[in-house]
C-alpha cells in the first residue's frame, strides 16, 4: 500500500535534483526533501549502522497525531503507518535501491521507520 504513490512522487520531487553520490545521499534526501514534501517538516532523527540499514525517527508523526491522547490506539498504531512505509519503499525503488520498510511505535504520537537495503 503506497508504493506507486511513491514511485509518482518521488518522481516529482527528484526532477531537478541531481543524481545522489550513494544510499546515504539518498536516505538524507528522504529525510529531509521527501518527508518535508509530504509531511511539512523534516525527520527529526536519522542513523545508520553504514551497512544497509536505517532508522528514521518522527517524534511527532502527523497520521498519528490526531489519535495519540490516549494509549487505546497504540495497538492500532501500525494500521496507520502502512501507507507511509510504501510510500518509502516504493520511492526507493524508483531510486534504484530494494529494501524492506517496517515501522514501530512505543510512544505516540513518536514512530519509528526501520529501513533495510536489500543487496543484490
Amino acid at each position: 500500500m503506497g508504493f506507486r504513490a511513491g514511485q509518482g512522487l518521488i518522481e516529482r520531487f527528484t526532477k531537478e535534483t541531481p543524481s545522489f553520490k550513494d544510499e546515504l545521499d539518498i536516505m538524507k534526501f528522504i529525510c529531509k526533501e521527501f518527508w518535508t514534501n509530504l509531511f511539512r517538516k523534516q525527520i527529526d532523527n536519522l542513523r545508520t549502522n553504514h551497512q544497509g540499514t536505517y532508522v528514521l525517527q518522527d517524534n511527532r508523526f502527523r497520521l498519528l497525531t490526531p489519535v495519540s491522547n490516549g494509549k487505546q490506539y497504540l495497538e492500532e498504531a501500525p494500521k496507520f503507518l502502512a501507507f507511509t512505509c510504501g510510500l518509502v519503499r516504493g520511492a526507493l525503488s524508483n531510486l534504484g535501491i530494494d529494501s524492506t520498510v517496517t515501522a514501530e511505535v512505543s510512544v505516540m504520537p513518536a514512530c519509528k521507520f526501520h529501513i533495510i537495503m536489500q543487496k543484490s
